[in-house]
């Protein structure tokens, strides 16, 4: 009924992507902080921020890591600076927060739209008796959720916030994962976790969870299944007609 193995008592769901459509808009706000800072750097002939730079440095990482990451890959190295720097401060956390602080002014505009699927799924699922987690390395996840109206379904939220406080490291580590089948008093082998980024699709196989379904809405499907996902599909509500 719900495509995955007898054994698996829990889901685990990553949220931009796979539950609400947010994914698009931090793509969206990682592409105009990015921009404005290399702009700023370079002049006019500057190297944009791609969809590419975004599936291989920032999807599905902690803010501050994809600012690391993307950084890197251009040969840029900034000072860490501190969590409460400005957006306008050229630092690992200034940039990070100028980030935060567009995606939220987008969602504030905009809304949040949970998939169809993904809402079919969940009400499957709880119907079925599994435990319900979200693990997304965002910041603003009790505001997705509460905002899709989502929460309703969730018994366990780790969220950037959590990941933070905990010192957890970040996706494509397996932690906030296993910290979402402790939070769930779940063994990993008992549980399914839902992917759309490569580096949270690794993070679920490098955790030896017990089903790994990437969520391929970035045209990406082949990425997902090299990553380690058991099954690749375009939305949650394909495994419902199994």
């Amino acid at each position: 009924m719900l495509g995955l193995p007898e054994e698996i008592t829990t889901c685990l769901f990553d949220l931009d992507g796979v539950l609400t459509g947010t994914a698009e808009l931090h793509k969206q706000a990682w592409k105009q902080t990015f921009d404005e800072f290399l702009r700023a750097r370079d002049g006019a002939g500057f190297q944009p921020f791609t969809d590419r730079d975004y599936a291989d440095h920032v999807d599905g990482r902690p803010r501050f890591d994809g600012v690391r990451e993307f950084l890197a890959s251009r040969g840029i190295t900034l000072p860490e600076g501190e969590p409460g720097d400005p957006p306008a401060r050229e630092t690992v956390h200034g940039v990070g927060n100028r980030k935060n602080e567009l995606v939220l002014a987008i969602i504030d505009e905009r809304g949040i739209n949970p998939y169809p699927g993904s809402v079919r799924y969940l009400e499957a699922a709880s119907a079925a008796g599994l435990k319900i987690g979200v693990v997304t390395s965002s910041a603003n996840g009790a505001k997705v959720l509460e905002g899709a109206d989502l929460a309703k379904f969730v018994q366990a939220r780790i969220d950037g916030v959590v990941i933070v406080e905990r010192k957890l490291r970040g996706k494509p580590a397996p932690d906030s994962f296993l910290a979402g089948t402790a939070a769930l008093d779940t063994e990993p082998a008992a549980a399914a976790v839902f992917e759309d980024a490569i580096a949270g699709v690794r993070a679920g196989r490098a955790g030896a969870f017990g089903y790994v379904v990437g969520v391929n809405r970035a045209d990406q499907a082949e990425q997902l299944r090299a990553a380690g996902a058991d099954v690749v599909v375009d939305d949650l509500a394909e495994l419902l007609e199994d």
